[in-house]
């Protein structure tokens, strides 16, 4: 690491999983491009998010994990980075690192700001303890206006708050990456393919019950099956064989396989869930069936897929409030899931209708990644003068 920043000015972002990494990946190919001569020098927490950074920036950025954030460690990068600037992704708040960046004039900033329902709470119980952390704080960029109140509830200063929209609407994953070029070579064209991604612990069973009912109405429809969290590969892989279902592994896809137009696809892989929805006739996001907050409609959206969530969406509650204003997403009970999937293959019209509010939504809500550039511009040239 120390060799490739020798003697280059540096940014260090912190992007602490996959999610992070993918809302990151935009920002990091916008900053390049504004300081080709930069280095942006990204760090995470968890190995899957390390894995992908790796993947994305490794060629023409440093990667690491994340220190523990203490004072000692954090100088002891610091010395070896001399960042011009650190940026956190979301809710990244380290104290040691805050302070320390703070006490040695670095510039710290945090992008893509939220404060979850979850958090706020315990934020205000301790505001007392964050308000003078979060005032060591340059600059933050929050998703939303209701995540910059809350900003502020917990002790940002206003003149340091700014609202510039959520990088993760501006994820722009390839439509045609290797993984989703196989899985169209082994598909039938019109096959009427589910793409359900980000799932959890509980939801797999759920819509393994429920597909017999897609299937009545639809024998030769696929169920593209993608669980959030990697280390869930294996068991959601029994519980397809244990529910009867034909498996197949997405990484065990290869030249030698036939095409098929039925059973069910574990997309077993890392990163490709974005470019996967493209395929699907409908998508389920997932998160939402059971209560955790849901994940990001706006993925499948992008495509024009007509999505379908569970009642669970706090974590993008603001985009879903504005999906279901304009009849863009369906909402639906775990009972009901199976009826609303076959009713949107059955329904080309209406699935068509609700992919193109959600497209025109999506469309709505782009530009967060150009406005969180200049809002980092003017903060290193405030530095620098």
């Amino acid at each position: 690491m120390a060799e490739a920043v020798a003697g280059r000015k540096v940014i260090w972002l912190h992007a602490v999983s996959v999610g992070e990494v993918m809302a990151a990946t935009e920002l990091v190919r916008a900053l390049r491009g504004q300081m080709p001569d930069w280095v942006i020098a990204i760090s995470t927490t968890t190995e899957t998010g390390q894995h992908l950074a790796r993947e994305r920036f490794g060629s023409h950025s440093p990667v690491f994990y994340m220190p523990l954030d203490f004072a000692a460690l954090m100088r002891r990068y610091l010395r070896v980075l001399q960042p011009q600037m650190v940026v956190l992704m979301e809710s990244e708040l380290w104290p040691n690192l805050i302070e320390t960046c703070a006490s040695g004039g670095i510039p710290i900033a945090v992008v893509n700001g939220r404060v979850s329902d979850r958090s706020l709470p315990r934020y205000l119980r301790l505001k007392h303890l964050w308000a003078p952390i979060l005032q060591r704080i340059s600059l933050i960029l929050a998703q939303s206006e209701e995540n910059g109140a809350r900003f502020l509830q917990i002790g940002a200063p206003a003149d340091r708050v700014r609202v510039s929209g959520n990088l993760k609407y501006d994820v722009r994953a390839a439509e045609n990456t290797p993984m989703t070029t196989r899985l169209r070579e082994l598909l039938a064209e019109d096959a009427p393919i589910i793409v359900a991604g980000s799932t959890l612990d509980g939801e797999e069973t759920l819509l393994l019950r429920e597909w017999p009912k897609v299937l009545e109405e639809h024998p030769s429809a696929v169920l593209i099956l993608a669980p959030r969290r990697p280390e869930r590969f294996g068991a959601v892989a029994g519980l397809i064989e244990t529910a009867g279902f034909d498996l197949l592994r997405a990484s065990a896809l290869g030249p030698g396989h036939e095409q098929r137009s039925d059973g069910v696809i574990l997309l077993d892989t890392i990163g490709d869930l974005g470019s996967v929805y493209s395929l699907g006739k409908v998508a389920f996001v997932g998160g939402s069936l059971v209560p955790q907050g849901g994940h990001n409609p706006l993925e499948p959206a992008r495509f024009g897929v007509p999505v379908v969530m569970g009642p669970s969406s706090e974590n993008f509650r603001e985009i879903v409030d504005t999906m279901r204003s304009v009849e863009a997403i369906r909402i639906v009970e775990p009972s009901e899931l199976g009826a609303a999937l076959s009713d949107l293959l059955t329904d080309g019209g209406k699935a068509r209708t609700i992919g193109e509010r959600g497209h025109e939504v999506f469309l709505g809500q782009a530009g967060a990644t150009a406005r969180t550039v200049e809002c980092l511009v003017e903060l290193l040239k405030r530095k620098s003068s």
